[in-house]
């Protein structure tokens, strides 16, 4: 094995809580995956991407493995406040357990779950989208970004419900997109008038009711309206919409679909 296999082998060497723990040391942040991140072949490779900046930036991270589970928020979404609950109050019980105080999440669903739904069942915890993260790891000058392979590229952005009218989270991705060098160029809809991708609300996991035009396609149909070269996403849920909406426009080859993290370690070569 050559020296620059072995280091990239290393970079995803992921340290778990119950491991830290075990040696007596604490992670500044929990890094929670979420069911996408874990398990859809696609959404890990976000997952992958945000590893290997932590670990570039020296963060103190660790993740919950298979003590996490599901946040509950499909339940929630779709009626079963029981098992929402069930799901929540064990996720608790665990993050209390090891006395976490600080989560990151690259899923704005679990974001939105994590902060705004756990406190009423005693889970007060410092929640944020990895967005934020990368924005803060940036103002401390411990994220260098250049341009590399995204330098002068057209990027739309696409804002999730969830991180954006939901929690008022708008300008950490645009801001790591501008910082690449790169041109943004905004749909028609965005920030608070941003449209849905179709997957919220438990949508991601049903067929869709009838109507003229499915809404994935529709917002698919506003981001090639800018002629961006790169669709950014900050969202597994939204990442899949928009994948099959640009798959549907066969234009697969042409144009990608990329979450922020994927954009910043691809432009930093990690």
């Amino acid at each position: 094995m050559t020296t620059e296999n072995h280091n990239k082998i290393k970079i995803m060497e992921v340290p778990t809580v119950a491991a830290m723990a075990a040696a007596g040391k604490k992670p500044d942040i929990v890094f929670w995956v979420g069911c996408a991140g874990s398990f859809d072949e696609r959404a890990k490779k976000i997952t992958k991407a945000f590893i290997k900046i932590l670990t570039q930036c020296d963060v103190s991270y660790a993740v919950l493995g298979t003590e996490e589970s599901c946040t509950g928020d499909p339940a929630k979404r779709s009626g079963n406040e029981f098992l929402f609950q069930m799901q929540a109050l064990t996720n608790i019980q665990v993050l209390n357990a090891y006395e976490v105080t600080r989560i990151v999440t690259a899923c704005p669903h679990c974001f939105n779950t994590l902060k705004n739904e756990y406190p009423e069942l005693g889970g007060n915890f410092e929640v944020i989208h990895h967005t934020q993260l990368l924005e803060q790891l940036l103002v401390q000058g411990k994220l260098v970004l250049q341009g590399g392979s995204y330098k002068g590229k057209k990027i739309t952005y696409h804002d999730p419900c969830y991180l954006g009218r939901a929690n008022q989270v708008y300008e950490a991705p645009r801001t790591l997109i501008k910082k690449l060098d790169a041109a943004l160029v905004e749909m028609k809809n965005c920030k608070s008038k941003g449209l849905c991708c179709g997957a919220g609300g438990a949508q991601m996991f049903k067929e869709p009711e009838k109507g003229n035009k499915d809404i994935n396609i529709l917002r698919t149909e506003e981001a090639l309206e800018t002629k961006a070269e790169v669709i950014a996403a900050a969202c597994p849920f939204c990442n899949t919409m928009l994948t099959d909406g640009i798959k549907n426009k066969e234009k697969s080859a042409e144009i990608p679909v990329k979450d922020i993290a994927e954009i910043i370690a691809e432009a930093q070569d990690l």
